[in-house]
C-alpha cells in the first residue's frame, strides 16, 4: 500500500512542482547560504531575505564572518529571532570551516555535521541547494516533511525522530526523488497542507492523502 501510494505522491508532486527549491534568497556561495540556513531557524525565509542582501554585501567568505566583531554583525539581524545566538554560531561555524576544512563547506553529511549549529537537517539542505550534489545526501525532515509524511500515511504518526523519520522515508522514496521529496514537500507544507488549515479542496495529493478532508480545526492543531 505504502510503494504504491508514495509512487502516486511522487507522480502529482512533481506535476505542480517543477523544479522546487530553497526560497531563501541573495547568497551567493555556500557559506552564505549556511548564514542563512542558521537564521532561518525559527524565522521565515521572508524574514531572512529582508536581511541578507545587506549582510552579503559585507560577509562574503567564511573568513569575513570568522573576522566579524560580534556586535556588529548583531546590527545586521536585529529583525530575526534569537539574532544574538545566531550572530555567535555562524562565527563560530565559519571559525571551523577554516580550521578544519581550509575554509571551503565540505560535501559531505558526515563533514556537515561536524560544524558547530549544524545539523542533518541543515546539512542536507545544504548539500541539495548550495552544494548542488544529490549522491551524499539524505531527506530533509523539518517540520513539513514530519507533517506531511504522517498525514499522507508514509510514516508512524508517532513518530518524531528526526533521525528516524529520514530513515524511514529512505526506505520507500527512491534515492533519485530524495532531493525533490525534501523541496516539494516543505514548499506543499508551507503553503498547501499547512499545519493548522490544511487546503484540501486545492490539494492536488487530495485522491491520495488517507487524511485528506478529515480535519477540523482542532484536529489539525494537533498535526
Amino acid at each position: 500500500m505504502i510503494k504504491s501510494n508514495i509512487a502516486s505522491i511522487l507522480k502529482n508532486l512533481h506535476k505542480q512542482y517543477k523544479n522546487p527549491k530553497t526560497e531563501l534568497e541573495n547568497w551567493k556561495n555556500p557559506i552564505q547560504f549556511m548564514a542563512c540556513v542558521i537564521l532561518s531557524a525559527q524565522a521565515t525565509d521572508v524574514g531572512v531575505n529582508k536581511i541578507t542582501k545587506n549582510l552579503f554585501s559585507k560577509y562574503k567568505t567564511a573568513q569575513d564572518f570568522a573576522n566579524a566583531n560580534l556586535a556588529e554583525l548583531e546590527t545586521y539581524l536585529k529583525s530575526i529571532n534569537y539574532y544574538k545566538t545566531k550572530a555567535k554560531r555562524i562565527i563560530d561555524a565559519c571559525k571551523f570551516i577554516i580550521e578544519n576544512y581550509k575554509g571551503e563547506m565540505p560535501n559531505n553529511i558526515e563533514d556537515l555535521i561536524k560544524i558547530p549549529g549544524i545539523g542533518r537537517k541543515s546539512a542536507n539542505v545544504i548539500i541539495y541547494e548550495a552544494l548542488n550534489k544529490t549522491d551524499t545526501a539524505g531527506i530533509v525532515v523539518d517540520t513539513h516533511v514530519t507533517r506531511l509524511s504522517q498525514r499522507l500515511g508514509l510514516i508512524d504518526p508517532k513518530l518524531n525522530n528526526a533521525v528516524k523519520i529520514e530513515a524511514e522515508l529512505q526506505k520507500i522514496v527512491a534515492k533519485k526523488e530524495w532531493k525533490f521529496y525534501s523541496s516539494a514537500i516543505v514548499l506543499h507544507g508551507r503553503y498547501v497542507c499547512k499545519a493548522k488549515k490544511p487546503n484540501c479542496e486545492e490539494c492536488i495529493l487530495n485522491k491520495v492523502c488517507p487524511s485528506a478532508f478529515t480535519f477540523t480545526n482542532s484536529e489539525a492543531d494537533k498535526k
